[in-house]
C-alpha cells in the first residue's frame, strides 16, 4: 500500500495522522512542506481532486498574515497555486495520497473507510 503523506511535522493535524497510520502498522511517506516545497505541478495535481478552496487553510496563522491583496490572490486557481507555493504552510494538513485518491485534513471516520483500518 503506498501512501504518502504531505504536511509540517509539528503540526497537530499531521501528528495525529501519522499516528493513526502508525497505529495500524500502515507505512507512510512522509513528505515535510518545510524540507521538500510543494511545486505547481504538485499542487495542480492535488486540484484534480479538491477545489482550492478546500485546500487552502483560511483560518491559520499564515492566511492572517497575508495582506489583502495577497488574500484575494486566492480566489483565483493560479492565484492560489501562487500562494500555496510562496507559502506552503496555507496548504491544509494533511494532504495525502494513496491510490490515485487525496484526502485532505485529518478525519478518523474517512481514514478509517478509506484505508479499513
Amino acid at each position: 500500500m503506498n501512501i504518502r503523506l504531505y504536511g509540517i511535522s509539528n503540526c497537530e493535524q499531521v501528528k495525529r495522522a501519522r499516528a493513526w497510520f502508525g497505529a495500524r502498522g500502515l507505512a507512510v511517506e512522509f513528505v515535510d512542506h518545510k524540507k521538500t516545497p510543494p511545486t505547481p505541478a504538485l499542487i495542480e495535481r492535488w486540484l484534480a481532486h479538491v477545489d482550492a478552496s478546500r485546500l487552502v487553510n483560511r483560518a491559520g496563522t499564515t492566511w492572517r498574515k497575508l495582506d489583502d491583496a495577497e488574500r484575494a490572490g486566492a480566489d483565483t486557481r493560479s492565484g492560489a497555486i501562487a500562494l500555496m507555493v510562496a507559502h506552503p504552510s496555507l496548504i491544509r494538513r494533511p494532504v495525502i495520497e494513496h491510490d490515485g485518491a487525496l484526502l485532505v485534513g485529518f478525519d478518523a471516520d474517512d481514514y478509517a473507510r478509506k484505508f479499513h483500518g
